[in-house]
Formats: C-alpha cells, sequence, structure tokens
C-alpha cells in the first residue's frame, strides 16, 4: 500500500515545529528516522494531515553532559550510541542496549526519541531509561517541562504529549562509578522485539536499586526498591536469589500471569548480568 496524501514541513527549530502542531490541530505526525511511523503510514494506520520532520533542529541531536547527569538529544541514533559517536561516560549500558535493537538499517535510522514516542511496551529503551530514572524534557517552543519517564509513557502507544508539544531530550542522572546496570530481553531470535524485559541498576553509593519489567502489553513495571523481589543485592559475581512469592504478587497486582515465568526470567538474568 502508499499512505493518504499528506504535506510535508522540513521545521528548523524547535519554536517553528511546535507552531506547525499548533496550526495542525491534532492532525499532524513528527518524523524523525521513521522506523515505526513509516510502516504505519504505508498502511494507512497514521493519516497525518502534515508530516513534521525534526532532524535539522540542532538541539535534537546533541548530547551534553555536566557533573549530575547526561542530556541525549530526541534524535540522536541508535547507531550513534553503539558507535560511540555520542560517547557516554559512565552509562556503558546504552553502547550494549543499542547493539542488540532490530537491525543495523534500523539502528542507523531510528532514534531514541523517536522510540519513546512510540511507546511500544516491547520496545528496548523504555525500560532501561526507567531504571536509570531518566526524565523526559518536554517543549512547545517556548515552555519547558520536565516529566519522568515513566510518567512521559500512559500506555501502550500512548505518551502524555499535548497538541503542540514535542519530546527535546532526556536527561538521565549519571550512577556513581560504582553503579552497576543490566539488561536483558527474551525474544524468538537477535533482534527481534521483546516477548518480556528486564533493566536494572544497583547503585549502592547513591542508595539506589531498580529494577524494571517490560514488554508488557502496558506501561513497564518500576519497582523502586528490587532488594524487595531480589532477597537483597546480589554480590559481584554471585548467584542471583528471586523471591517468586513477591515476584508473583508483583505481577498479580500489574494483572500479568503470574505463572508467566519469562518475566522473572528476565529479571534474574539482568541482574546475573549487571553483577557479573
Amino acid at each position: 500500500m502508499q499512505p493518504a496524501k499528506f504535506e510535508f514541513a522540513r521545521a528548523r527549530s524547535l519554536g517553528e515545529a511546535a507552531t506547525i502542531l499548533r496550526q495542525a490541530s491534532g492532525s499532524a505526525k513528527v518524523i524523525a528516522g521513521g522506523q515505526s511511523l513509516g510502516p504505519m503510514l504505508n498502511l494507512r494506520l497514521a493519516r497525518p494531515s502534515v508530516l513534521v520532520d525534526i532532524t535539522a533542529i540542532p538541539e535534537l541531536t546533541r548530547i551534553e553532559e555536566d557533573g549530575d547527569g547526561v542530556m541525549i538529544g530526541a534524535c540522536v541514533t541508535t547507531s550513534d550510541l553503539e558507535d560511540g559517536r555520542a560517547r557516554v561516560d559512565g552509562l556503558p549500558i546504552l553502547a550494549t542496549v543499542a547493539a542488540g535493537i532490530a537491525y543495523r538499517a534500523v539502528r542507523n535510522r531510528g532514534t531514541v526519541g523517536g522510540s519513546l514516542c512510540h511507546a511500544d511496551p516491547a520496545g528496548d529503551w523504555l525500560p532501561v531509561l526507567c531504571a536509570l530514572a531518566a526524565e523526559c524534557v518536554v517543549t512547545d517552543g517556548s515552555r519547558v517541562r520536565r516529566v519522568p519517564i515513566q510518567g512521559f509513557v500512559t500506555g501502550a502507544f500512548e505518551v502524555m504529549l499535548e497538541g503542540a508539544e514535542l519530546l527535546q531530550a532526556i536527561r538521565i542522572p549519571r550512577p556513581s562509578r560504582a553503579a552497576r546496570c543490566g539488561y536483558y530481553k527474551v525474544s524468538r531470535k537477535a533482534g527481534e522485539f521483546a516477548l518480556a524485559s528486564a533493566a536494572v541498576l544497583f547503585d549502592r553509593e547513591g542508595e539506589r536499586f531498580r529494577a524494571v519489567i517490560g514488554a508488557t502489553q502496558g506501561r513497564p513495571i518500576v519497582v523502586e526498591d528490587a532488594r524487595s523481589i531480589l532477597r537483597g543485592v546480589p554480590q559481584p559475581g554471585g548467584a542471583v536469589e528471586l523471591d517468586a512469592t513477591a515476584a508473583g504478587a508483583l505481577l498479580r497486582r500489574a494483572q500479568l500471569p503470574a505463572h508467566m515465568r519469562l518475566y522473572t526470567t528476565a529479571l534474574v538474568r539482568a541482574a546475573a548480568q549487571a553483577m557479573a
């Protein structure tokens, strides 16, 4: 199939992009890499009146670091992180995750911000960035606000952006040097979307012990203190011990099948990867 007819605009600034979105009154779509939106257009699952290309906006391709964290522009591509062209000190987990997403052609075009805004529950970036307690920097061209990433995604394929807003960047608080991160996804073959996924952050110095279960058909499950389901913090090189009762209760509260061991398998392997 071919897309329905639409107009095309290439925005040169955040303000210009926001103005086009505002004038379209909800009928516009933002495009960057187009790895999700492109097929939706071809299948006519999306029929925008205007397509707004944001790849020429300088702020969206920057990575800026300070002592407290890292700001990753929404149009930074997955391959930028994989190849170290946009190197992020202290967060090697980003390059590791990037290398396992889809295929090289997709990684060359697909953007981190686009993946988050698409909000596919089976995507890779969402659980990882939730574990890292990232924030989404949202703008309408003049006003900027920060939203915790688990609040940015409101459901499967749903985010809290208003009509004239777009995602400008993702801010990740810098973990301590001793922090350990892990991510694991269960999939039929390498590069495919996850059937179940999990990410963890163990940061003793920062007193952060987060675990996140993804690929849940909705919002990821964020466990603020992973010690509650892992019987404490695993030791480097040691075995990971899951509290099956606590984990089962967690899955039931999230209305996930408690018997589905893929979720807990992903969690245990993510923790083991972090402590390896």
